[in-house]
C-alpha cells in the first residue's frame, strides 16, 4: 500500500504518476481518493500524457466531495496499462490537497 498526498494548484491539475502505468499481469488495485479542502471537487483520470497536458478527456476513475468524504475505486490494472494518472480540479479555484491510497 501506497499514500500520496499532493496539492492541485493554479494549473487546475497534477500528475501523479511521472510514467504511464506497465501492467501487463492481471492484477486488481484499490484506490482510495479523498479531497482534503473545502469548496473544490477533484476528480481522478487515468488517461494519455496529452489529456493530461491539455486538461480535458481521459477516463474518470474517482470524484470527490469535500473533505470527510473518501471514495473508493477498485480496478483491473491492465485497463490502466499505457496511461498516466492525474488530478483535476472540477469546482473552485483554490489550492486542493488530496489523499490518494493504493493497494
Amino acid at each position: 500500500m501506497i499514500t500520496i498526498t499532493g496539492v492541485v494548484g493554479s494549473s487546475g491539475k497534477y500528475l501523479v504518476s511521472g510514467i504511464p502505468v506497465d501492467a501487463t499481469t492481471p492484477a486488481v488495485l484499490k484506490l482510495s481518493f479523498e479531497n482534503n479542502t473545502s469548496g473544490a471537487n477533484l476528480s481522478l483520470f487515468a488517461g494519455t500524457t496529452a489529456q493530461f497536458t491539455s486538461g480535458s478527456g481521459g477516463t474518470l476513475l474517482s470524484d470527490s466531495g469535500g473533505p470527510g468524504f473518501i471514495f473508493l475505486t477498485i480496478i483491473e490494472a491492465q485497463k490502466l496499462n499505457g496511461n498516466v494518472i492525474f488530478v483535476r480540479r472540477s469546482v473552485g479555484t483554490a489550492d486542493s490537497k488530496f489523499t490518494l491510497v493504493v493497494d
